[in-house]
């Protein structure tokens, strides 16, 4: 408000310089103005030039220093508001994306999740820190110089300010257009980020097939779309400004015929015709920059949109206000009746399963037949559609999440490690572990010899999901992770099965001193590693159809004889 104040001040300083102090005239306003405007005006024309001129220019040079102080100081402002607006916007989201239940990860590609942290929240921000700073500043321009020409000559004011509808027409109708471009060209650019995490995060799979060509193509085609869209909003958005600027010259060139013509009949001044004519020329100027503000502001409304989609969506699965905070597992862990499906696809069909206290459940099947499943009902990663889970004889979604996943430690067939020191990799489930636990963590997992071997020890960054490491030490790091958790409840998902012969009986070795006195859910397809099991569980198409102990269920000959043979006897 202060520098628009600042550029109306300097605008006006024509009138003074060019009737007064360069011709010697008088300041000649038509029309009734205020009191202490015609003061002011009166006393300036009994000013001398040379004083004058005096004044003038020791005022310039206050006034374009507080003008620029002010100037700086509103960028700093602003640009500090949209950072903070980006900064926190992020948080939020990230924290959203942290409660989401596991079911929209599934359905949503990871490079539209990364696009609405990334892209989106960057076009929030250039709107508020350049796009709200320009609407605020120009709007407050308009405001200022219509003030000035309804002081000067408030009939031709009103033509002036009647020429707005006409230069806002363009603007409001591209605007639409605008925002339908901005969603598609922010729904591309999720596109594109998610072929790149694709593909650099496949780039193995990529090369041994030799289908860097096919992939180059692919990204090609989504860059020349991308490229598409934006210059169809390129191409409105630079039409806006000759557009609006001609329209404002048109009224601005019938305004000069007519006002000139008062000048030369001596009924206003020349520094007064000039001060008019500037401040009707100033008005253009701020619309044309409105119309490059709308769309500024029509890619922030799209990429708001896309943003308060994700955070409206209520996640499922949470813990209620009055949630039990469950400290540990007395008795026994149940499934009783579940009934589950993925959208359509029904995956497990009335499973009852009872684990108590120290037993070890072992869970086989052939691929699809619902294990992963079911072991991720356990710490309530879902919820059954019918039936429940019961820890101790209570459904665990009466229970807090974080209480009940804190009794939990899993090491799944997908090894997640995070490209940090293997030393935080292994603490992950437990922060603030010290160094020794995790190295007695380590040598029970079988890890301690080949981290020492590394470059840096357990000081070493392993890379993004590992890298660095092969397929059994990324294994036996999670293990390790597992085993310093130190929980009550064990979910073993393929455990061993990126490790070799030597490796799997050495780390089995450890899992069994492990859930000594646990209660254990492994699933595994080598049937040898779940022989000493207390119950094996036997899936088939989301059913159970067996159940008992290995002598037993190789005695009545059902589906997990078969299996076995098909193993041991191929």
């Amino acid at each position: 408000m202060i520098s628009t104040i600042f550029d109306g001040v300097s605008m006006s300083m024509i009138v003074p310089f060019s009737d007064k102090i360069l011709s010697n005239g008088k300041i000649i306003v038509p029309g009734k103005l205020p009191a202490f405007a015609e003061q002011f005006i009166a006393k300036l024309n009994s000013m001398s030039q040379l004083s004058l001129l005096y004044y003038m220019a020791g005022f310039l040079v206050v006034m374009f220093l507080l003008k620029g102080l002010f100037t700086y100081l509103q960028g700093m402002l602003m640009s500090d508001v949209g950072q903070r607006v980006m900064r926190d916007m992020r948080i939020i989201l990230y924290k959203k994306y942290q409660a989401l239940d596991l079911e929209y990860f599934t359905r949503k590609r990871s490079g539209e999740l990364i696009s609405r942290i990334t892209n989106d929240v960057g076009n929030v921000e250039n709107a508020v820190s350049y796009g709200f700073t320009d609407l605020v500043y120009q709007t407050l321009q308009i405001v200022l110089f219509s003030a000035i020409v309804l002081l000067i000559y408030w009939r031709l004011a009103i033509v002036a300010i009647l020429m707005v509808p006409f230069i806002s027409i363009p603007i409001v109708l591209v605007g639409k257009k605008l925002r339908k471009i901005s969603t598609s060209t922010q729904e591309k650019v999720a596109d594109i980020n998610s072929l790149l995490i694709e593909t650099i995060s496949g780039v193995r799979i990529v090369r041994a097939f030799g289908a860097e060509n096919h992939e180059v193509d692919k990204y090609s085609r989504q860059n020349q779309d991308f490229y598409k869209l934006n210059m169809k909003s390129i191409r409105r958005t630079l039409a806006l400004g000759p557009a609006t600027e001609f329209i404002g010259v048109l009224g601005g060139v019938a305004i000069l015929l007519y006002i000139g013509r008062q000048v030369i009949d001596g009924v206003l001044s020349f520094g007064v015709f000039g001060l008019f004519l500037g401040s009707v020329m100033m008005m253009i100027r701020p619309f044309k920059k409105l119309s490059a503000v709308n769309a500024i502001m029509q890619k922030a409304f799209a990429a708001s949109t896309r943003i308060y989609d994700v955070l409206k969506i209520e996640p499922k699965i949470k813990s209620e206000p009055d949630a039990w905070e469950i400290k540990e597992i007395r008795d026994q862990v149940e499934l009783r009746g579940v009934w589950f499906r993925y959208e359509e696809a029904e995956v497990l069909k009335d499973i009852s399963v009872r684990c108590r206290k120290g037993e070890v459940v072992a869970l086989v099947g052939a691929s699809g037949a619902g294990k992963s499943t079911l072991v991720d009902l356990i710490p309530r990663f879902y919820d059954p559609q019918k039936g429940g889970v019961y820890i101790d004889g209570r459904d665990i979604r009466t229970l807090n999440v974080n209480s009940l996943r804190g009794l939990i430690g899993m090491v799944t067939q997908e090894t997640i490690l995070f490209n940090d020191s293997v030393k935080d990799n292994i603490s992950y489930g437990k922060p603030g572990a010290g160094y020794d636990e995790i190295v007695d963590a380590a040598k029970k997992a079988f890890a301690h010899e080949f981290i020492l071997n590394l470059p840096q020890g357990y000081d070493t960054y392993i890379g993004d999901r590992g890298v660095k490491l092969s397929g059994g030490e990324r294994q036996r790091l999670a293990i390790a992770r597992a085993i310093l958790k130190n929980p009550p409840i064990l979910i073993l998902d393929e455990a061993t099965s990126q490790l070799d012969s030597q490796a799997e009986r050495l780390v089995q070795g450890a899992l069994d001193t492990l859930m000594a006195g646990r209660t254990v859910f492994v699933i595994a397809h080598r049937l040898s590693t779940v022989k000493n099991a207390t119950k094996i569980v036997v899936l088939q198409e989301g059913r159970i159809v067996e159940e008992g102990r290995h002598e037993e269920l190789l005695e009545r000959g059902g589906v997990y004889k078969r299996l076995y043979d098909l193993q041991f006897q191929a």
